[in-house]
């Protein structure tokens, strides 16, 4: 009987985040309560097809809180509930953070469509949350009450189509979406866009081939996209699925280069793929290479004292960001009051963090530049840093 292999991923994940104290339901770093402590609450897929993301968020939240464990003399205690990669769950676990734990803001989540899940939560119970890197623009639009840390996917979309007719000289190009996720459906929106602009060419799309979430076998979409002979594959989706759709490309004898988005950017790409994924090209958020702000340089000095054979990841810097980028909004208002700490955190301007200076603009997202990364010798290495303003 075959099981899939995000069902075994997630299991391995839900396991050595219940022996790291992180459980499937919910946690606290302290067992302080009552006036003694201000609540955060962490919503992030822990267990589930997106759960090797939301660890590496929760990391970097964990190093914030570690460095940064008081605001306004009181111990900040994170409550971190499972989300479970399920839109559901997702709100029932914003619904827990808000009404139960009484929490004054809220972290997460990866995943745009987990995020967007629990914007009605957090807007009727006016608590403000910060998602770290879900870049769908649906997750702040009309919602007063979310914000983000990360660059949105217009902005990415453009990075990459650029990339695309600028660098790989590409005039034709096949999508491979994931259709059950509103961030890759929306990313290949703004990347088609883009390109066709460059391009000034309405066919310079040659096809659009879906799968869903959980699928392994790609060899009906490969075989559409091989005889479209494009020049490059736009494949943005989950990092399991997209390493299994490059894997299985090569496998096919599909030689063109291979692009993607921001959810790449995990161990888990790497070790699934292995070689097949050498080259595969895509925009993230950070790297360590070109370390931007003193609370940069903070930061991967002491993830490197925690993880010295390791890099940080880019989502794992921008959990970090949204961890003091509240603390400092709860901070500056003097209270642990939601409403204020919202009005406080849409005044956000030139604030110093982990992965960049963090300006948010009218609607609550943040302008900041996007980083290029390619797979070379089993590793993410920097390629290239894209201007906001480009």
């Amino acid at each position: 009987m075959k099981k899939k292999l995000s069902v075994l991923l997630s299991g391995i994940l839900a396991s050595s985040l219940l022996l790291s104290g992180c459980g499937s339901a919910a946690t606290t770093s302290s067992s302080s309560s009552g006036g003694d402590t201000i609540k955060i609450g962490v919503l992030e897929p822990m267990t589930g097809a997106n759960a090797a993301g939301g660890a590496l968020e929760i990391e970097g939240v964990k190093l914030a809180n570690k460095l940064y464990p008081e605001v306004l003399g009181k111990k900040i205690e994170l409550v971190v509930v499972d989300n479970k990669s399920d839109k559901v769950e997702a709100a029932s676990a914003a619904s827990r953070l808000v009404e139960k734990e009484k929490v004054t803001a809220i972290i997460g989540s990866w995943g745009s469509s987990l995020s967007m899940a629990a914007g009605d939560v957090v807007k009727k119970a006016k608590v403000p949350a910060v998602a770290a890197s879900a870049t769908n623009p649906l997750v702040t639009e009309g919602n007063e009450y979310y914000f983000r840390v990360c660059f949105i996917d217009p902005f990415q979309g453009k990075v990459m189509a650029n990339y695309a007719y600028n660098k790989l000289n590409a005039k034709k190009v096949a999508i491979v979406q994931e259709v059950s996720n509103d961030y890759s459906v929306g990313l290949a929106k703004f990347f088609t866009d883009s390109f066709k602009q460059l391009t000034g060419d309405q066919n310079a799309i040659v096809s659009v081939n879906n799968y869903n979430t959980g699928d392994q076998d790609f060899t009906a979409q490969l075989t559409n996209v091989k005889a479209t002979n494009p020049d490059v594959i736009f494949a943005p989706g989950n990092f399991t699925e997209s390493a299994l759709v490059i894997k299985q490309a090569r496998q096919l004898g599909i030689k063109v280069p291979i692009i993607g988005g921001d959810t790449w950017e995990t161990p888990e790409f790497i070790d699934i793929g292995k070689d097949a994924v050498e080259g595969a090209t895509f925009s993230t958020f950070f790297t360590s290479e070109k370390p931007i702000t003193k609370e940069s340089e903070k930061f991967l000095a002491e993830y490197k004292k925690a993880n010295p054979n390791k890099e940080p990841a880019a989502v794992t810097a921008l959990g970090y960001d949204a961890y003091i980028l509240i603390r400092d909004a709860i901070d500056k208002v003097g209270a642990a009051d939601s409403v204020k700490v919202r009005d406080q955190l849409a005044k956000t301007k030139d604030f110093q963090g982990a992965a960049g200076v963090i300006t948010l603009d009218e609607n609550r997202n943040a302008v900041k530049d996007a980083i290029i990364k390619q797979v070379k010798n089993g590793k993410f290495s920097y390629l290239d840093v894209i201007g906001a303003k480009n």
